[in-house]
């Protein structure tokens, strides 16, 4: 609570700030409809829904460990239910709160305007709060999660040989605070922006066409689509049942994606056969509504294949983990060797998936399907959200277990569903890069619709100019990242050795370690560091904009689309397979715990959990902000570049 007290008094200085700047942006007096009055309240309701959210789901888990750990001393599958059930509420608080957002904004803003098409242009503005506040939990959340860890690893570990979660190293408390900062508050505020981006853009192109802005549900079947995943992920719960056994509860949480996409399917069909028109043009091609319902399920279906093949990639009970586990047997470098190759190669399959999914849903229903694509893909957002956050609470649970001394049994039941959060993390963050990336390009449809951009010429140099920009910039953000949690890190390093040194009897335990002081650096750093790469997101694509034109800026959106998602997630593989290696070896495996293998595993995970947990997931933050921020404010942008050619002269 220390740390989100510090972190939203900086969000909420900076919305304030921000919804001022998009008022007299894209302030409009005279006219009919002041743009910059719907798009500054719209933003300012995203922001405070989605830090809403995020607020919800770290309270909820912060008192789900905790009870974790006492159910563990009971029974494996009396734990599951209570971490899974305090995942399960983060799952659903976020898409109540956001479709309860979205219908409501998205209906007070019609009912003020009367004109469809404007009011929708307007509700982005509501895309572009989440993200903002996603901005901060995740970059934030990910350099004090990761200061934190890297800190006690490297100290706790290696230099004092002491367990992980040992209340006598100062940085645990930190360590098991950032795992609910990254991993609940900041994946809950990245998916609810992904969420309600898809959704803005969907409303954007769905309310250009005729047929769609002249049917009510129709209108709002994007809102749909999210409201009928709550029942369908709901239901799905219900099926989680685990046994005794370690294997079951993996099995159980994977079993869980497939059946809500299985059942989500079902449902869409129905949904689909209600909501919408039976035929629409755009763009000059004529759409069915069977074709909008296969752009959804291509993003649906897309969504699992990309979980499946992340969990391949991530889990040790596959090839790939093992092999860099094997790797360790020789040193920390050929771990790492092999952790960044396994992380390049599992982009391959997703990057292509998507490719498909793109290929089909355009073809399917032209920039709606890819829309549609990206709200098929986070359709089950409910199921997805509860097994990630489940992760933390049994991590948490571990910890809380060994910093009490309970039975050695606690730690094992805990440990057990530890290491199945690890692996449906990975998934987690799968989904998210997935979607972040369709949620972008759904974006960049809807922002070139609203600039009256019908075609891109690659030949042109000022697109080719702004895409080789643009594939420069998510290289330069993680740059920015891992850098930031280096430097935090060795703060956290610092203040851990100094401790050890300088405070008697710590290491025997009879003195109790400054936790706070941990906390607080970790806090200090995120803070401070999140700065230039929150920057570097914000202003890159107004200042390309208004410098260049709509055109360049185009170029440079997909070029940060494409680094982005291979970047994302190769780094988000290689940080989960570094993770799971080290488990693999702390099995038993190898020389277990204390061997070589074991401490060469160690550094590999180290270095990785940077790019899984900070670099990784928050360029889905880039790959979404840039457009819809390039999308807000696109009136603004084209009419400051026209100030400027005559300025110029040009």
């Amino acid at each position: 609570m220390a740390f989100l007290k510090a972190e939203y008094k900086y969000v909420g200085i900076f919305c304030a700030f921000f919804s001022l700047v998009i008022l007299f942006a894209l302030n409009t007096p005279g006219a009919a409809i002041n743009g910059g009055v719907y798009s500054a309240a719209a933003f300012v309701a995203g922001a405070l829904t989605s830090s809403l959210c995020a607020l919800l789901g770290m309270q909820i888990a912060i008192k789900g460990n905790v009870r974790t750990t006492v159910a563990a001393r009971r029974s494996l599958k009396e734990a599951f239910r209570v971490a899974f059930q305090s995942g399960a509420v983060m799952g659903m608080a976020l898409c109540g709160l956001a479709v309860l957002g979205l219908i409501s904004i998205s209906l007070f803003f019609v009912y003020l305007i009367q004109d469809v098409h404007v009011a929708m242009e307007m509700v982005s503005g509501f895309g572009l709060g989440g993200s903002t506040v996603a901005l901060f939990g995740r970059v934030g959340g990910g350099i004090y999660t990761k200061a934190a860890d890297v800190g006690a690893d490297l100290v706790g570990k290696l230099e004092a040989g002491i367990p992980e979660d040992d209340p006598r190293n100062p940085a645990v408390i930190a360590d098991n605070v950032g795992d609910n900062v990254g991993d609940i508050a900041g994946m809950g505020a990245d998916l609810f922006g992904s969420l309600a981006e898809a959704t803005c853009a969907a409303l954007v192109i769905g309310a250009s066409t005729y047929a769609i802005s002249h049917s009510e549900t129709a209108l709002y079947f994007p809102i749909m689509i999210s409201a009928t995943g709550i029942p369908i992920s709901l239901l799905t719960m219900m099926m989680a049942r685990v046994t005794e056994e370690a294997r079951s509860v993996e099995k159980t949480l994977k079993r869980q994606l497939l059946f809500s996409t299985v059942l989500m399917s079902i449902a869409l069909y129905f949904l689909t056969n209600w909501a919408m028109v039976d035929q629409f043009e755009i763009q000059q091609q004529v759409v069915t509504k069977w074709q909008v319902l296969f752009s959804v399920l291509s993003g649906l279906w897309g969504g699992l294949i990309i979980g499946y093949i992340t969990e391949y990639y991530t889990s040790h009970s596959y090839g790939p983990v093992r092999q860099i586990a094997h790797a360790s047997k020789t040193g920390a470098a050929t771990n790492i060797i092999y952790g960044l190759s396994a992380g390049y190669m599992s982009s391959v399959i997703p990057v292509l998936t998507i490719s498909l999914i793109v290929y089909l849903s355009w073809h399917f229903a032209g920039m709606y399907g890819i829309a549609m694509a990206a709200l098929g893909m986070i359709s089950t957002i409910g199921v997805g959200l509860t097994i990630d956050a489940y992760g933390p609470v049994s991590d948490n649970a571990g910890g809380i277990a060994e910093m009490s001394h309970l039975e050695k049994a606690v730690r094992q039941h805990t440990d057990i569903l530890d290491a199945a959060g690890n692996t449906t993390a990975a998934i987690g963050k799968g989904f998210a890069i997935g979607s972040a990336v369709l949620t972008g390009l759904a974006l960049f449809a809807a922002f070139l619709t609203v600039a009256g951009v019908h075609n891109l010429d690659l030949l042109s140099p000022k697109v080719f100019a702004g895409l080789f920009a643009g594939c420069a910039l998510p290289m330069l953000f993680s740059a920015q990242t891992m850098r930031a949690v280096g430097r935090a890190a060795f703060g956290m390093i610092e203040e851990v050795r100094r401790q050890f040194r300088e405070i008697p009897g710590l290491m025997q335990g009879t003195a109790k370690p400054d936790y706070g002081r941990c906390v607080f650096i970790s806090t200090q750093f995120a803070l401070k560091e999140m700065i230039a790469p929150g920057l570097l997101v914000l202003l890159s694509p107004l200042v390309f904009g208004v410098l260049f034109g709509v055109e360049t800026l185009a170029g440079m959106l997909a070029g940060a689309l494409g680094v982005g998602i291979v970047q994302a997630i190769s780094s988000s593989n290689s940080g989960g397979a570094w993770d799971n290696a080290k488990k693999y070896i702390e099995t038993g495996e190898l020389g277990g715990k204390g061997s070589d293998a074991h401490k060469a595993a160690v550094v590999g995970d180290t270095v990785g959990d940077p790019m899984k947990d900070t670099s990784g997931p928050s360029l889905n933050i880039l790959m979404k902000l840039m457009a819809i921020l390039s999308l807000v404010f696109a009136p603004f942008i084209m009419s400051a570049h026209a100030w400027l050619l005559a300025l110029l002269g040009l």
